[in-house]
């Protein structure tokens, strides 16, 4: 943004105007929500369906190492993994906007070109927590019992730091990938990405070769993390596995640090 787009929008300084165009964007995804309740309840929805089909369909053939109860290991995982799925459905949002000649638009108005991305992550962040929220209760409801107090609010910010950094791969991907339709193919990346994970079985009851990667997964670290904040702590023979929590935080930095600048690189090369 120039001295001069400072100047015609009233003189204000740059901080101001890119919190208020954030502010715009995050609005503008909300009532789109609002506008569309079939998107809310999909987004919604999915995570019920996902909390029951693996709950109670798997539950009683899946067996913890240690023993323990499987759905007090399961849940965690689920909520995981509805947060690395959540990145999809950033990508499909973009790349709609794009095509649409949305991104168009605001390329033309005198706006930060940050706070288009900015403004999708925060409108992000905000559908994941009533997903989790929705997610939580419905896990209740099946006789889920956390521990409470602030391991649970840990376990909330970790998943949501999560969602978070993988928000930025969703951007990016949104704006490099041709359409709608090449979007929803995302699902072949997440797909294996989650199950190759700790969300569904414990690494250390996988081959060694595959062990290794589910050990090395964000998402696992992310998910070992919550069952130890929600009072169901699996230990593990490796570093990474030990130091969970540690890890929880460090990924979704790494991730972070690298796709945020190329997802505000992406649209500003949208913008020449």
């Amino acid at each position: 943004m120039t001295t001069l787009d400072l100047t015609a929008r009233g003189g204000r300084g740059r901080v101001y105007w890119l919190l208020a165009d954030c502010w715009n964007i995050v609005r503008r995804g909300l009532t789109h929500y609002q506008r569309q309740p079939v998107n809310i309840a999909w987004q919604l929805g999915f995570p019920i369906l996902s909390v029951l089909l693996y709950g109670y369909v798997f539950g009683s053939a899946m067996k913890v190492p240690g023993g323990g109860d499987y759905q007090d290991f399961l849940m965690p995982g689920m909520f995981a993994m509805t947060m690395a799925f959540g990145f999809i459905n950033t990508a499909t949002v973009v790349v709609y906007d794009s095509t649409k000649g949305v991104i168009d638009r605001f390329r033309s108005m005198p706006m930060a070109s940050s706070a288009v991305v900015a403004g999708r992550g925060v409108t992000d962040l905000i559908v994941a927590c009533a997903e989790l929220a929705i997610m939580m209760l419905t896990a209740l409801a099946m006789g889920w019992r956390p521990d409470g107090g602030l391991g649970f609010l840990g376990a909330f910010g970790l998943l949501l730091w999560l969602r978070f950094s993988l928000i930025w791969i969703g951007v990016w991907l949104g704006l490099i990938v041709p359409n709608p339709e090449a979007a929803g193919g995302l699902f072949a990346v997440a797909f294996p990405l989650t199950m190759i994970s700790s969300i569904f079985v414990a690494p250390q009851l996988m081959p060694d070769w595959l062990g290794w990667v589910a050990v090395w997964n964000p998402i696992s670290s992310t998910a070992a993390a919550t069952r130890e904040l929600f009072g169901t702590p699996v230990g593990g023979d490796t570093w990474v596995e030990q130091h969970a929590l540690l890890m929880a935080g460090v990924w979704p930095v790494i991730l972070t640090v690298i796709f945020l600048p190329l997802a505000v690189r992406r649209f500003k090369k949208l913008s020449r």
